[in-house]
């Protein structure tokens, strides 16, 4: 059987049953227990291989199995160590299991359990926890991701990756269920959790807790996410969290250890007409793009949601600035050989080469465009600012970051994952690498709003020259583990770690502070937030794992000193239990009486297909070598083949390859998606002159449902009609697309100011006539009245 990603005629019996997921969710900390239930119903003893996603920022910190009635601790071990371990356990009859991470990226992790003998029942234990991001609409986010897409291979690499060996069937064939239970829990108060995914749930009286859980009939197709939002989500907090028992004092584990939350209130700048800055926009326009998801406003490809939210910006991008856009996938290109000034001329030809884009570059290589925009010399006075947008399906995801991070002195990055199981290692290192944020677009959330949230940030001042003080009593110090944040743009959390080291004294104050100081819009600023210094007692020590996560992400990611970094990383794994790319966690039964008996069989745990499509579907591929890709559009419809059929066999790294060359071509011809006709919005958005106005003419008439002689017959006296026009404009837009205002909120500022320079005191009579014509009662205060 050929496993290569795609959907195959899994047949082999599958010894996991279910999994089920606990969480305890505070502030903006997750605590996870998940627990893989196996039952080994074949006649011979088995090995089973489950590879699973986790989040980027989750920090693995336990892992034990019940075993016949036998619980087993897993130990942490230099990965090598690790896999000989395990590996002499299953020659010698002896039942064991081990965890690991994939080499190359920090979001995939492989299980395995070896030697279960026949009828014998199994469960292993994973603990981890994970710090949350926050939404543009200040919703505290969790994911328990539940799709892994295969990672496209980059040209010239050697091997292949984890992903290309799981088998795929679709949701509906999966052997195992999933349950999943929260808590949720703020001093502060819980305003409501919300999800893509239906939920039970009860909160108390006090809005302090509230319980969640699955409903019944929850499938694979989709991760699970819940959206907290708390009440004063913005009110700074810290933790304080006693150290581990029997761990020597100075040290990481052994010390306590403090998380400090920040998510300050940025009030936004409102939008000028001249915002000095290079924009570059770097499209993902691999095979694997053109894959259909559902959105609020129907069903669009990835691509058509990248183009659309491409124009948004173009649209919303501030006169004086200059902009490129790069295409990618196994080759790339850009509009222009250098990023050029935006004006109307380079405005409008942008616009129309947006529109014609599509998957047509093959695979997925992301450092060759990278460092072909990194080789142009940045424009003086104008900020380098990149905007990557890809549904994240590489292998050589620290090699990425490593080309981001060389370069991040001279620009930010602001990165979009597309889709499920896009990869969350790649996408938020990235950001991180260059000082950026990072956002997923998964179910029917649109492109749109979070790229132009995510465009805001780069065109507002941020939070800067972040720097902490500690006030504590005498005999205690603080210590900033890592080097701290480097910037926090408006709607971004910022956690900090510090290690308290020291003895207090039965005297002293049961108080501390931290004051943060930073600089915003040239001044500078200092808040104060007072703790206990009451140790909170935990067994799962979550504030000492996220603290040692987040330090293992500096030193893998730096590629500076790389012999003493991988050394003080591997120490710090070792003494924290955060499994990171060196070691791994291996547990062995030692007190089984005898060596399991038989021939072990190989069982690989199946994932979810990509698709929810029958194989017919795929028979275009059976003989992809043969065809171009025009020609399997041209030979499909005349080809004959059952459901039942499915893939004949091939190399799994030649089929993924082509899985990304081709991808747009798996579609049957009855199924790919016509040329929608554009919606309203789109359509006003795509009218806007690159300064804020509107022009006057047939295809606003259009949008506005009016004749081109009403428009002009109840324009006020002497009001230029480009001034009417954009009056009108921005009052259909708070009329009929109220909802979508994030999007379409900075191209209306610039239609703002432009209507403050240009139509003087005739605006007032403007508004009040446009009301009129449109029926509305949109407040003059939206034009600065």
């Amino acid at each position: 059987m050929h496993r290569c990603g795609l959907l195959t005629s899994f047949k082999a019996p599958v010894p996991l049953k279910s999994i089920s997921v606990d969480v305890i969710i505070r502030g903006f900390v997750a605590d996870i227990v998940s627990e893989l239930q196996y039952q080994n119903k074949e006649d011979n003893p088995v090995e089973v291989t489950f590879v699973f996603p986790l989040d980027d920022e989750a920090a693995v910190y336990a892992f034990e199995g019940l075993i016949g009635g036998t619980r087993i601790e897993a130990e942490i071990r230099e990965k090598k160590q690790a896999k000989q371990e395990y590996d002499d356990a299953l020659s010698e009859g002896r039942q064991a299991f081990l965890l690991e991470r994939e080499e190359n990226t920090s979001d995939i992790f492989t299980c395995n359990l070896g030697n279960l003998p026949p009828g014998a029942e199994a469960t292993l234990k994973l603990r981890y926890v994970q710090a949350l991001a926050v939404e543009p609409d200040e919703a505290v986010r969790f994911v328990l991701p539940a799709v892994l897409n295969p990672r496209y291979v980059p040209e010239g690499s050697e091997g292949g990756t984890i992903t290309q060996q799981i088998p795929r069937v679709s949701t509906e064939a999966l052997p195992y269920t999933l349950s999943l239970s929260a808590k949720v829990e703020s001093p502060y108060g819980i305003i409501r959790v919300d999800s893509k995914c239906s939920l039970i749930q009860n909160m108390l009286e006090d809005c302090t807790a509230a319980q969640v859980s699955l409903a019944k009939g929850h499938q694979f197709d989709r991760d699970v996410e819940l959206l907290i939002y708390y009440k004063d989500v913005h009110k700074t907090s810290a933790i304080l969290e006693v150290g581990k028992s029997g761990t020597a004092s100075g040290s990481l584990m052994g010390d306590p250890a403090l998380l400090l939350s920040l998510y300050p209130n940025i009030l936004a700048a409102k939008a000028g007409q001249h915002v000095p800055g290079e924009f570059i926009f770097l499209l993902d326009r691999s095979g694997s793009m053109d894959t259909i998801v559902g959105t609020s406003s129907g069903s669009l490809s990835r691509i058509e949601s990248a183009k659309e939210t491409l124009i948004f910006l173009l649209k919303s991008l501030p006169l004086g600035c200059y902009f490129n856009i790069y295409g990618f996938g196994s080759t790339y290109d850009s509009f222009y050989p250098q990023s050029v000034k935006y004006t109307q001329q380079t405005m409008d030809t942008s616009v129309q080469r947006v529109k014609e884009l599509c998957c047509d570059l093959g695979g997925t290589e992301i450092v060759k465009p990278l460092k072909a925009i990194y080789s142009q010399p940045c424009l003086e006075e104008h900020p380098r600012q990149i905007f990557v947008f890809t549904d994240g399906e590489v292998s050589n995801t620290n090699e990425v970051i490593a080309e981001v991070r060389c370069n991040s002195h001279s620009h930010r990055c602001f990165s979009f994952g597309i889709g499920e199981g896009a990869s969350t290692s790649l996408v938020k290192g990235i950001a991180r690498a260059a000082g950026g944020s990072a956002e997923f677009i998964t179910g029917k959330e649109r492109m749109q709003a979070k790229a132009l949230q995510s465009l805001k940030k780069a065109l507002q001042p941020a939070i800067t020259g972040i720097s902490v003080n500690w006030e504590l009593p005498a005999g205690l110090e603080a210590t900033l583990v890592g080097s701290g944040p480097r910037v926090i743009f408006q709607g971004q959390r910022c956690l900090i770690y510090a290690q308290i080291q020291g003895q207090l004294q039965a005297s002293g104050s049961m108080e501390g502070a931290a004051v943060v100081r930073y600089n915003f819009q040239n001044e500078t600023s200092t808040e104060t937030t007072k703790f206990s210094l009451q140790l909170e007692k935990t067994d799962r020590l979550p504030v000492h794992r996220l603290a040692a996560r987040a330090l293992l992400q500096e030193l893998e990611e730096d590629k500076e000193k790389v012999e003493e970094k991988q050394l003080l990383a591997l120490e710090t794994s070792l003494s924290s239990g955060v499994v990171c790319s060196q070691t791994a966690y291996v547990g062995v039964n030692t007190e089984l009486g005898k060596p399991v008996q038989g021939p072990l069989l190989h069982r690989d745990v199946p994932l979810q297909a990509l698709m929810a499509a029958p194989p017919a579907y795929y028979m275009a591929l059976r003989s992809a070598p043969k065809y171009s890709c025009a020609n399997i559009f041209h030979k499909r419809s005349a080809a004959k083949l059952d459901d039942g059929a499915h893939f004949s066999a091939m190399s799994s790294s030649s089929l993924l390859r082509m899985r990304s060359t081709q991808m747009a071509c798996v579609v049957p011809i009855e199924e790919s998606r016509t040329k929608e006709e554009e919606s309203p919005l789109l359509k006003l958005v795509s009218l806007q002159n690159a300064d804020g106005s509107w022009p006057h003419g047939p295809t606003l008439a259009a949008i506005l449902d009016l004749s081109e002689a009403e428009i002009s017959g109840k324009a006020p006296a002497n009001v230029a009609s480009d001034i009417w026009a954009t009056v009108l404009a921005v009052l259909w837009l708070h009329l009929n697309a109220a909802e979508q205002k994030d999007e379409w909120e900075l191209l209306e500022g610039k239609a703002v100011h432009w209507l403050q320079v240009n139509a003087g005191d005739q605006l007032a009579k403007c508004v009040k006539a446009g009301n009129a014509v449109l029926g509305g009662r949109v407040s003059p205060q939206v034009f600065g009245l």
